[in-house]
């Protein structure tokens, strides 16, 4: 996976920030999803993370369609906040994001870890 994510890396739109972001989501018929951050001058930016769940959303996954989502960036980092709310929409909190670096870092993230108060569907009514 790690390959893939440095591959990835490559086709990050990130002129602005200078910081890459690549990501596959895997689904529980381990279909994989890449999707890369693509920034725009105007700050209308997308994730990694969103850009490929989105792309599993459009291709007709769904929640509970997920197993794990993978992140990779120079820096060992976590999912952003807009990206968190995203994760918890579509995975259980017993699933995993795993962070890596260009370096060989690692660092494993259950969704309850990373979002211990999501806004949920409960919170509209």
């Amino acid at each position: 996976m790690k390959e893939k994510l440095i591959q990835l890396l490559n086709n990050s739109y990130s002129p602005y920030s200078k910081y890459p972001v690549s990501s596959i989501v895997v689904c529980n018929d381990g279909t994989e999803f890449s999707g890369v951050n693509v920034e725009n001058a105007n700050g209308t930016s997308i994730c990694a993370e969103r850009n490929a769940i989105h792309a599993a959303v459009s291709a007709g996954y769904k929640k509970g369609d997920f197993q794990k989502l993978y992140l990779m960036t120079k820096k060992l980092s976590v999912p952003c906040f807009a990206c968190r709310q995203v994760l918890s929409e579509f995975f259980t909190d017993q699933l995993e994001v795993i962070a890596l670096d260009i370096l060989g870092n690692e660092k494993k993230y259950l969704i309850k870890e990373l979002c211990p108060y999501p806004f949920t569907e409960d919170d509209l009514k």
